[in-house]
């Protein structure tokens, strides 16, 4: 996921987002861990994405003050 993508979400969007990407890494962290994934790349992927979701949402919060 790029940062132009999710600049256009809006806080609801991105708080759901953030809810629903934490959700699927924890099942795929869980699941790497009985047995190993295809692409375990994927992981530090998807743990970066929902950094990139948690930055843009604490920065509209913060100028939202």
């Amino acid at each position: 996921m790029k940062q132009e993508e999710i600049v256009q979400f809006s806080m609801e969007d991105l708080k759901d987002k953030i809810y629903e990407m934490e959700e699927k890494f924890t099942k795929l962290k869980l699941s790497h861990q009985v047995s190993t994934l295809e692409n375990p790349i994927q992981l530090r992927g998807m743990r970066r994405d929902i950094a990139r979701l948690k930055t843009e949402l604490t920065k509209r919060e913060n100028s939202a003050k």
